[in-house]
């Protein structure tokens, strides 16, 4: 089971009241609501191994470089000396290295890459995985792992954990009409507003996902555009003859690295924490309660 950490943090912070605190009044929401989710999953799923996917790098220099609008407007302040931060709520950003301590103190793989993005580490431990792999993650843009052929699906979060949507190739072709790598085409020739992705103008999804079907995937639609016999109409011809440029680039955008140099660690789900004392300290400092009791008897369990 990987975890795209950040969102599923993103949604505990918005999910769980902030009147939740530690004793000295400090919000523990998005802790105590991850801790939640994390005993959830791992009750109802069973996992052998489980790895939190961080993002060491929300938005990689790299990505920027080819799409300079790529996650600019979630850019809080850009300096010339500085790396740029994402615009998160400002009780969230305190609570993010109190989580990094108590997966830390449990045992429970915490992994990301200078340079890259959860997904990216994602997408590499997917590709690497022996066995059938769940992505829990409420970002659609890991659709394009899905693959049942090797038992790569994505839970997408619906209402906290205990309802996910399961994804697979069967969902993906009835919501979209297209199989995993098709979702990754579809989505940067319709774009994306909230990864600052601009798309090809004039071509929607269900526009997007005709030309797939016809064509077979973005090469086949390029191919089709240099064909004056191809189907295209001369305005989709037009368009995506124009947006060259930015067709050229997108993919390594908009696709998840599969070849990240990960660091080594264990995977395996701990059943006794790795440092007790550590996690005791920090269950008193932090308030955390009934949400670390549950996890922890459920990870004994």
């Amino acid at each position: 089971m990987l975890l795209d950490t950040a969102s599923l943090y993103f949604r505990a912070y918005f999910g769980v009241p902030d009147s939740v605190k530690a004793p000295d009044g400090t919000p523990v929401n998005a802790v105590r609501g991850l801790l939640d989710f994390i005993a959830r999953l791992v009750q109802d799923h069973r996992p052998d191994d489980l790895v939190a996917c961080m993002d060491a790098d929300w938005r990689p220099a790299w990505r920027v470089e080819l799409i300079p609008s790529y996650k600019a407007h979630r850019v809080a302040e850009e300096t010339e000396t500085g790396p740029d931060e994402e615009e998160v709520p400002d009780t969230l950003s305190p609570q993010v290295p109190v989580i990094e301590a108590v997966l830390d103190a449990l045992g429970i793989a915490r992994v990301g890459v200078a340079g890259y993005e959860a997904d990216d580490v994602i997408g590499t431990l997917a590709g690497r995985a022996a066995g059938p792999v769940d992505i829990v993650t409420g970002d659609r843009d890991l659709y394009q792992l899905v693959d049942d052929a090797r038992g790569v699906r994505v839970l997408y979060p619906l209402k906290g954990v205990g309802t996910l949507q399961v994804t697979d190739e069967a969902w993906l072709r009835g919501k979209y009409g297209v199989d995993g790598p098709g979702y990754a085409d579809l989505a940067l020739l319709r774009g994306d507003p909230s990864d600052g992705l601009p798309g090809v103008p004039g071509i929607g999804e269900k526009t997007a996902a005709k030309l797939l079907d016809a064509f077979g995937d973005l090469a086949g639609i390029l191919a089709a555009v240099d064909d004056p016999r191809s189907a295209l109409t001369p305005a989709q011809r037009r368009r995506l003859d124009e947006a060259r440029p930015y067709l050229a680039v997108a993919p390594k955008v908009v696709r998840v690295a599969g070849d990240v140099a990960l660091p080594s660690f264990d995977p395996a789900l701990p059943v006794e924490p790795r440092d007790a004392a550590e996690l005791e300290r920090l269950a008193a400092r932090w308030g955390l309660g009934g949400s670390l009791d549950r996890l922890l008897t459920t990870l004994r369990d």
